[in-house]
């Protein structure tokens, strides 16, 4: 079976190809899946696509015309993907489940402890000898109260971690996590999550009723001084709102690995060019904001795992089976 990547970079193929072990042969390309790149996919039965690949109803009309059966999305979001649309087209569409829930739920405790002890500040200054200590006050995260808005694998590894710490543990989900409450974690309604918390850390998926969970309204909400940290996806918050409460300076610092508008953006070398997104440009004057480019997922184990999973779903493709990781329309 031929199998056409999509948004493929240097280390895509490498994990890839490691994992394909010769069963299938695979294709590479730096294009993002859209309108006019899915004219690549003609005769390839099979696609892998990433978070930022958009496979539309109208993408998915093309790709179906061009033969192709099945997507394997190498991610465990698919709000990129139309399922009713693929269903009715009879593609099939997997997805990788689970991979290490450690290597996001660390990414934010990186991002938390970063924007806390300023180390990315203090790294600039010392590099030009400057060891003055003015400007890097942080906090004890000993004793602060940690707010994690869904509790599921990833959300449950960072209140491990945040319980390692000595933090106060409240949680937000639609439904409670055993796993949680045997550290201690005390549910509450979102509102009361946000007013309680000194730290906030996002991990719900991407869904019509999520999208700007966090908004003018839930910001106001947040205790003076709390910390912000998003690592699951950039539409759970609404970034214009957001900058309006860093500017009323209500926030005590925001970290982001994902962004909203990042499509187009993120995975890429942009740094010879004029940023033409106001918005992040924005952000990124904020002193107590730290954004990294959608990498929380980027360890050796959580990608060795991403890549062996999908080629996987493929293989269960390949022979007529189902599994798991099959999506379907709600």
């Amino acid at each position: 079976m031929r199998v056409l990547v999509y948004d493929a970079h240097s280390y895509d193929q490498t994990f890839l190809r490691a994992a394909n072990k010769d069963n299938f042969e695979l294709d590479f390309t730096a294009s993002q899946l859209d309108l006019q790149t899915a004219a690549l996919a003609a005769g390839y039965e099979a696609l892998c696509c990433f978070v930022n690949d958009q496979a539309s109803a109208p993408v998915l009309e093309r790709l179906a015309a061009g033969g192709t059966r099945c997507i394997a999305l190498r991610s465990t979001g698919f709000n990129n993907v139309d399922l009713e649309a693929a269903e009715r087209l009879g593609i099939t569409v997997m997805r990788v489940s689970s991979y290490s829930p450690y290597a996001v739920a660390e990414h934010a405790v990186a991002l938390l402890m970063t924007l806390n002890r300023r180390t990315h500040r203090a790294f600039n200054r010392t590099r030009e000898f400057n060891f003055r200590l003015a400007g890097l006050l942080g906090r004890d995260i000993h004793g602060l109260t940690a707010g994690v808005v869904g509790t599921g694998k990833i959300g449950a590894a960072f209140a491990s971690i945040m319980k390692g710490f000595g933090c106060t543990l409240l949680g937000y989900d639609v439904a409670e996590n055993p796993a949680c409450q045997a550290l201690g974690m005390r549910y509450l309604p979102l509102n009361e999550v946000l007013a309680q918390s000194d730290i906030v850390s996002l991990h719900v998926p991407l869904m019509p009723k999520t999208r700007h969970l966090i908004n003018a309204e839930t910001l106001a909400l947040m205790k003076p001084g709390a910390y912000l940290i998003n690592t699951s996806r950039g539409g759970l918050v609404d970034t214009e709102a957001l900058i309006e409460a860093l500017r009323d300076n209500r926030l005590g610092g925001v970290g982001l690995d994902v962004y909203e508008e990042e499509e187009g953006k993120f995975f890429k070398d942009l740094s010879d060019q004029v940023m033409g997104d106001e918005v992040l440009a924005r952000l990124m004057t904020f002193p107590n904001v730290l954004i990294t480019g959608h990498q929380a997922f980027f360890t050796e184990q959580a990608v060795t795992t991403i890549a062996e999973t999908t080629m996987g779903n493929l293989a269960d493709f390949a022979a007529g089976r189902s599994n798991g990781n099959v999506l379907k329309p709600n």
